[in-house]
């Protein structure tokens, strides 16, 4: 009788004990809790606490630690433990990622993150572009339309006559050849600029009409592929990571690359369909597919950009960056 006590104790000792070796990542998220980026985020801690039987979860903040471009450098320095953001939002700091902010690359939220996801493994990464950081995965949207409240845009003369909110890489100096005014601000800053009229249209995927609610669009022209499209990145303290027990490691990896890819991809699309049949539809936006001769504008621009990226990432080590660009689109082809 007299050891019961002790045995109880050890017992209590035990389960504080483990208690104490759950480890919480802090997670930011600098768009609404209903956004596809919010909730595949809120999928992948879901699926880390699951898959680690609970010694890892996630704290979701109610609060982002930083604005859009700071994203990077405040998981980099532990503000955060997990979250993601826009490659493009810091302009001139990463090269290999712009090869996923070209035209034309697919319809699909889906098939864009794996394949680029596949090529980014592949190529880009032991080229630590992402130095500073653990990445958990990349992706990208559904392919970039043109959205305004004023005018069907059926040109680039159009579209050279109204002032445009942008997000930033390949698509910024797209649209500086193409002559159009044209501001780098990031996503959540949309529904200002356009409800006062700063600005008269945004180029975003489709999602982002309902997503930020922009009620004011009246007008969307699209593209075969996208006009453009985004390149984002998932990531951990490297710090955080690096303290796991090799368990853990091991479940987090798992949950790395393609797991990452297809969750958020799945995600775009849905909010992409959701939007254009629900938000769109109800507030009458309407839409238009480009001409050839549109198209072939873009194509005509869009040409030397695609050379000063290949010069580029070459200098830097990438080998016959053309060659894995055409692979890039071969893989996007590929992916079911």
């Amino acid at each position: 009788m007299k050891f019961r006590p002790i045995a109880a104790a050890f017992g209590l000792a035990l389960l504080g004990s483990a208690a104490q070796a759950q480890t919480v990542f802090t997670a930011s998220s600098w768009v609404p809790p209903t956004h596809p980026l919010s909730v595949s985020q809120k999928q992948w801690c879901d699926a880390l606490e699951k898959e680690s039987a609970g010694r890892m979860k996630c704290n979701i903040l109610p609060k982002a630690v930083s604005a859009p471009p700071g994203t990077f450098d405040a998981v980099r320095d532990g503000l955060a433990d997990i979250s993601f953001t826009v490659d493009g939002y810091t302009p001139g700091r990463f090269l290999t990622t712009q090869v996923a902010e070209f035209p034309f690359l697919g319809d699909n939220a889906i098939a864009t993150s794996v394949a680029y996801q596949k090529i980014y493994s592949k190529y880009f990464a032991p080229m630590g572009e992402h130095k500073g950081v653990k990445v958990l995965g990349v992706f990208t949207h559904g392919p970039g339309i043109i959205f305004n409240s004023k005018k069907p845009v059926t040109h680039a003369a159009d579209a050279a006559s109204l002032k445009w909110r942008i997000g930033g890489g390949n698509i910024n100096e797209l649209t500086k050849l193409l002559g159009w005014n044209t501001t780098l601000k990031p996503a959540t800053e949309a529904f200002e600029l356009l409800s006062t009229g700063v600005m008269d249209g945004t180029l975003f995927p489709d999602e982002s009409v309902s997503a930020f609610k922009l009620s004011m669009i009246k007008h969307a022209t699209t593209f075969p592929g996208g006009l453009y499209n985004t390149s984002f990145v998932f990531m951990m303290n490297p710090g955080k990571y690096d303290a796991l027990s090799a368990q853990d490691k091991a479940v987090v990896d798992k949950l790395s690359g393609e797991f990452v890819a297809r969750t958020y991809g799945v995600n775009w699309e849905r909010a992409d369909d959701a939007s254009v049949n629900g938000a769109q539809k109800a507030q009458g936006v309407a839409r238009i597919q480009a001409s050839e001769a549109f198209i072939n504008e873009v194509k005509a621009k869009q040409a030397p950009l695609e050379d000063k990226w290949a010069a580029a990432v070459e200098a830097k080590g990438l080998k016959n960056p053309k060659g894995v660009l055409a692979e890039f689109r071969a893989e996007i082809a590929k992916v079911k």
